[in-house]
C-alpha cells in the first residue's frame, strides 16, 4: 500500500533532516561542508514535511496537516532566502505569505476554542501551544510582508531570516520525533534490533525535551551572533557577512 511505503520515507527524511540540520548549524557558515549539509537538510525536510501532510490527511489529523505545511513553508522560504541575492523577491512570495497568515489565524482560533471548552483537548495539545505556534506563524507572515513591502532583505537581515526559519523547521521536526506518541526513538531502534542493547537513560523524557528545544537554543545563539557581528562591523567598517562566516 502507498501508506505503508510512504511512512518509512517520511521517517527517513525526518532523521536525515535532523542530523544534517544539526551538522549545518555546527559547520562553518558559508563553508563547503555547511553548504552540502544544508542542501541535504532542505531536500530531506521537504520530503519529510510533504509526507507528513499526506499521512495526516489519511489519518484525519488536522494539527499534523498544519504542522507539515508550516514546516514545508519554513524550509522552502529559508532556502529561497539563501539562494537569492540581497533585495531580491518574487511574485510567488505574495502567495507564500498566505500560508502562515491562514495557519496562524486558524491555530489561534483553535486555542481560543480549547480555552472555552471544559473538556480536555481532543488532540492532546494544550491551548498554550496553540497560542505559541500561532504567534510564530503570524510573526512569519509579518516578516514576509515586511520583506515584500521593503523590496527584499539584505545583509544581516537576510542571514537572520534564513537562520530562524531553518532552525524553527528543525525544532518542529525534533519535537515531533522525540516528543511524539509511544516513544518514537525507542520504537525505531527496537524495530532494527538495537533498542534492547542501549541504556534506558537514552530514552528518558528529560533528554528528549532537551533535544527538542536544542534547535531553539541554537537559533537564539546564531541570531545573537549575527547581530553582534553586525554591531562590530559598524564599529570597524568590516563586512558583516565576512565576520559571520568566520
Amino acid at each position: 500500500m502507498l501508506y505503508s511505503a510512504l511512512l518509512p520515507v517520511h521517517i527517513a527524511g525526518g532523521i536525515v533532516g535532523m542530523l544534517t540540520g544539526t551538522a549545518a548549524l555546527i559547520f562553518r557558515k558559508g563553508g563547503r561542508r555547511h553548504v552540502l549539509a544544508g542542501k541535504v537538510f532542505v531536500a530531506s525536510m521537504l520530503i519529510m514535511a510533504a509526507g507528513a501532510v499526506y499521512l495526516a490527511v489519511l489519518k484525519h489529523q488536522p494539527g499534523n496537516i498544519g504542522g507539515g505545511i508550516l514546516t514545508f513553508y519554513l524550509i522552502l522560504t529559508a532556502w529561497l532566502t539563501a539562494r537569492r541575492r540581497d533585495g531580491q523577491t518574487s511574485v510567488y512570495d505574495w502567495a507564500l505569505l498566505l500560508i502562515p497568515l491562514a495557519l496562524g489565524a486558524l491555530t489561534w482560533m483553535g486555542g481560543l476554542q480549547k480555552m472555552r471548552s471544559p473538556a480536555p483537548p481532543e488532540d492532546g495539545v494544550p491551548a498554550g501551544m496553540n497560542f505559541f505556534m500561532g504567534t510564530v506563524m503570524l510573526l512569519a507572515a509579518a516578516d514576509d510582508l515586511r520583506m515584500l513591502l521593503g523590496s527584499g532583505v539584505a545583509g544581516a537581515r537576510r542571514v537572520v531570516r534564513h537562520l530562524w526559519r531553518m532552525c524553527f523547521g528543525l525544532f518542529i521536526a525534533a519535537g515531533s520525533f522525540f516528543l511524539g506518541p509511544s516513544n518514537r526513538p525507542l520504537r525505531l531502534l527496537s524495530a532494527v534490533g538495537l533498542g534492547q542493547h542501549l541504556s534506558p537513560a537514552l530514552f528518558g523524557t528529560n533528554l528528549y525535551i532537551f533535544l527538542s528545544v536544542l534547535p531553539l537554543i541554537l537559533l537564539i545563539f546564531w541570531v545573537f551572533r549575527v547581530w553582534f557581528f553586525l554591531y562590530l562591523s559598524k564599529k570597524t567598517n568590516c563586512s558583516p557577512a565576512r565576520n559571520f562566516v568566520t
